[in-house]
Order: C-alpha cells, then sequence, then structure tokens
C-alpha cells in the first residue's frame, strides 16, 4: 500500500491507480482514500477542523465533513479533540479522511484495529456497501474470520511474493474455512514454517 501510495520505492516495477502514479494526482483524496497510521490526525485538532482542513487542501466543499463524519459514526464527537479519542475512534477518523473526496478507490490497512464489535461490524457494512456502488475497496488484514465476511477477493503474499489471487469462493475451495485454506497455502513458505518443537 505504501509503495501505491508513493511512500515508499519498488525494487523493480510500477503501482498504478487508474493508470497513473498516485503522486501524479493533484487532488489525491479525489481518486484514492486511505488510511494506514490511525494516529496521523493532529492531537490537538477536533476531528471536524482535522477533516475540514483536508477538504479545504483538497478543495473539498466544506459540507462533506459533515457527511464523512456521520458516515464514519463520528459525529457525535466532532468537536472533541483527537487526542481525547480511543485507538478504535481515530480509525473512524481515518476512515472519515478517506472517503472525504468520494473516491472511486479506498485503501484500508488494519481498518479493524482497535475497533469494538459495534464498530467492526458498521466498518463491515459500509465497506461492502462502497463496493456495491462500484468502488474498488482494498483491505489489508491478518483476521481471517472478518476477510470471510468482507472480501469478494483475496490476495494473499508471503515473502514479498504472490501466494494466491482469487475470488473468496475459489480461495476457499475445498477447505472448510478461509483460516485452513490460507494455513495449507503458507504450510512450505519458510516465513511460516516452524520446527518440531514449535518454535519458528
Amino acid at each position: 500500500m505504501r509503495i501505491v501510495l508513493g511512500l515508499d520505492r519498488p525494487t523493480s516495477g510500477t503501482a498504478l491507480v487508474g493508470g497513473r502514479p498516485y503522486t501524479s494526482f493533484a487532488e489525491p483524496l479525489r481518486h484514492v482514500g486511505a488510511v494506514l497510521d490511525a494516529a496521523a490526525a493532529h492531537p490537538a485538532r477536533t476531528a471536524h477542523d482535522h477533516l475540514l482542513t483536508l477538504a479545504l487542501a483538497n478543495r473539498i466543499p466544506a459540507r462533506r465533513v459533515e457527511e464523512v463524519l456521520e458516515e464514519a459514526g463520528l459525529a457525535p464527537a466532532a468537536r472533541r479533540r483527537v487526542r481525547t479519542f480511543s485507538l478504535g475512534m481515530r480509525q473512524r477518523l481515518g476512515l472519515a479522511a478517506a472517503l472525504l473526496g468520494d473516491p472511486p478507490v479506498l485503501m484500508l490497512d488494519e481498518p479493524t484495529n482497535g475497533l469494538d464489535p459495534e464498530g467492526i461490524v458498521h466498518l463491515r457494512r459500509l465497506t461492502r456497501r462502497l463496493a456495491e456502488e462500484g468502488r474498488t475497496v482494498l483491505i489489508s488484514s491478518h483476521l481471517m474470520n472478518e476477510m470471510a465476511q468482507t472480501a469478494d477477493h483475496l490476495v494473499v503474499l508471503g515473502r514479498g511474493r504472490l501466494l494466491a489471487d482469487a475470488p473468496l469462493k475459489e480461495f476457499i475451495g475445498e477447505n472448510a474455512s478461509l483460516e485452513e485454506a490460507y494455513f495449507r497455502l503458507t504450510a512450505d513458505a519458510a516465513e511460516y514454517t516452524t520446527t518440531p518443537e514449535g518454535r519458528p
């Protein structure tokens, strides 16, 4: 995700969004919404002011701030300072920021981290709805059960290599669960193997 967003350089190849490098977009929030770090907002700002700053910098109408606060479930906390937020609330604020430009692509890194069960269900429903609208929603996660309920298509990486790229149903196949299918796939990858004593 960091390579796609131009934050890291690949050792080879290119990563494009809609056929263009992410860094070529003059108003990137209108093209890609991303949540990579829940601590990205300044702790002294309110949630509303953080989003308003992003909106103005990307020529996004200020009215979108209220809309995304509502969509992320943060409207009641809009005037609170970010330093008073729990990790789950910061995740919601990151999601609100990602939605600000109404982008066709969303990239979310471990978005359920710190969320309570209600927040996880809210996020699952929201991302499914966004995907049904025709948007691309890329979620990076290690939570197999959550991905089994959320994802349509899986990409599995291991040791910097592509191990799988398939629809969820095809990936699971004859296995009882996504978790079982994942462990079968990665059983021979050195990154995941253990000694007979159970040590890595």
